[in-house]
């Protein structure tokens, strides 16, 4: 059964870096493509990066690109997102999400992943 653990949220000001991991247990093979999402209250889930072991690339959100840094440990089967310059926006709960399955290279709705971490929490604050 697979499993994605998330760690490294916290409360943070604006303007200051958070690294997220994602630990991915149950599963030998490595993931067609892992993900991060967010939630902010009120809202829905949105898509912010991901890794496609496809395409051996990653793929940013407009929202974040250029401020956030997906990476991944594939021996340590982790999954990062380095978070830089945060804004009060960036304020949600974050998920790791991950699928085995599909050609997709850039999946980024939700439908397409059907593994997803319990989620953890980032709050910003000026």
């Amino acid at each position: 059964q697979v499993r994605l653990a998330e760690f490294g949220g916290g409360s943070v000001q604006a303007g200051d870096s958070v690294t997220l991991s994602c630990l991915v247990s149950g599963r030998l093979a490595s993931p067609n493509s892992m993900g991060w999402f967010r939630q902010a209250p009120g809202k829905e889930r949105e898509f912010v990066a991901a890794f496609s072991w496809i395409s051996l690339s990653p793929y940013y959100s407009n929202d974040v690109k250029g401020r956030f840094t997906i990476s991944r440990d594939d021996p340590k089967k982790t999954l990062y997102l380095q978070m830089n310059s945060l804004k009060l926006e960036d304020t949600a709960v974050y998920y790791c999400a991950a699928t085995f399955e599909g050609s997709n290279a850039s999946p980024m709705s939700r439908a397409e992943f059907p593994y997803w971490g319990q989620g953890t929490q980032v709050t910003v604050s000026s």
